[in-house]
């Protein structure tokens, strides 16, 4: 992998780059759709390369359970499994096995879990995590971490961090692809002295890149940016800058703002799948029966295929007719929406006019 950044912001933190991976070239700032299990819901790949997307995220717990990475890697890879030519990051599973609560047990090893699919017994270590994505063969992997449920108290964020910090050296050792690039996470709930040596220590490993997570996990959106406002100036410079887990577009203007180059989130699908899209004035609930006569786009200044060829009327007599072409056509408007927005947000920070893209945004929006 290479990172070059090519244009900063004067009166921000706000950068632009290229991210070069085995299957492409990547501009940052970039929003990646969420493949979870090897698919961005409803979406096929080639409609992923339609509206421009470049990278996408699939997840290794779950790949990992079905269909099994060892069948993935006899397929020939995520990318020929799913028939998608451009880059692919993979997270470690830490995320989804820490969220099964009760059903899992952490310890220095590792972490013991039962399946959410049949409650099968399982074991993943920061070791075996690798060996999982170095099968799938993305071309971004994960150190395995835990993602600390908030609020935490300070002794656990303590011993989570340190954990966390020992399981990322033990990914390092033992991940052995040269082909696929290993990011570190940093860690440490909302105390900024855990973030501040999470951050330290994973640097002073020479990771590739560095993701920031265990945010966006139930606390203040303005605890959020505070964390970034002093862990990210603690990154390289010269090295991507990850923020897990994030995708409104408020926050998305937020991170950027701060210096972050990629985000990932489930949001534009899932809202997407309940009716939910998003328009230059703010979400729209399309199935509610408002719209049940009106023959406009979803969003009159979008440029889109779903925009330019289908009605708010139509869609909404679709997603409540229960026809899943009403899911497809919300998903591809949403997915657009928000790779467009970064698209903007590139060029104007190009342009050195990034803060008054977003203070125009914010005011159309209604974030204010």
């Amino acid at each position: 992998m290479r990172f070059e950044v090519l244009n900063r912001a004067e009166k921000c933190s706000a950068r632009t780059g290229l991210l070069e991976t085995y299957h492409g070239i990547v501009k940052t700032p970039v929003f990646m759709p969420v493949g979870t299990q090897a698919t961005v819901k409803t979406m096929t790949s080639e409609e992923l390369e339609q509206i421009g997307a470049k990278i996408i995220l699939s997840n290794t717990y779950h790949l990992y359970l079905r269909p099994g990475h060892k069948l993935i890697e006899e397929a020939g890879g995520l990318h020929k499994f799913m028939n998608w030519k451009g880059s692919i990051l993979t997270d470690s599973g830490g995320y989804q096995v820490f969220s099964l609560g009760e059903l899992r047990e952490i310890k220095e090893e590792g972490v013991t879990f039962r399946s959410h699919i049949d409650g099968s017994l399982h074991f993943i270590s920061p070791e075996m995590s690798i060996e999982i994505q170095n099968s799938i063969g993305a071309d971004i992997i994960m150190a395995f971490d835990e993602c600390i449920p908030y609020p935490a108290t300070y002794e656990y964020a303590k011993n989570s961090v340190e954990r966390t910090t020992r399981w990322a050296e033990r990914c390092k050792k033992h991940h052995k692809r040269n082909d696929q690039a290993l990011f570190g996470i940093v860690q440490g709930g909302l105390y900024r002295d855990l973030r501040e040596k999470s951050a330290k220590d994973l640097v002073a490993m020479d990771f590739e890149g560095y993701a920031v997570g265990g945010l966006s996990v139930g606390e203040p959106k303005e605890c959020m940016y505070e964390v970034l406002d002093y862990v990210v100036p603690l990154l390289p410079e010269e090295k991507p800058r990850y923020l897990m887990g994030v995708g409104s577009p408020d926050s998305i203007f937020e991170g950027i703002q701060r210096g972050i180059d990629m985000f990932d989130c489930v949001l534009p699908t899932r809202i997407a799948r309940h009716g939910t899209v998003f328009t230059a004035r703010g979400k729209l609930v399309v199935r509610n029966a408002t719209y049940a006569r009106d023959f406009s786009p979803l969003d009159p200044e979008c440029d889109c295929y779903v925009c330019k060829n289908y009605t708010r009327a139509y869609i909404r007599h679709l997603l409540n007719a229960g026809e899943i072409l009403g899911l497809r056509l919300t998903t591809y408007h949403n997915l657009y929406f928000l790779l467009r927005l970064v698209e903007k947000i590139r060029e104007a920070i190009e342009g050195d006019y990034f803060l008054d893209l977003k203070e125009e945004f914010f005011s159309k929006y209604g974030y204010r």
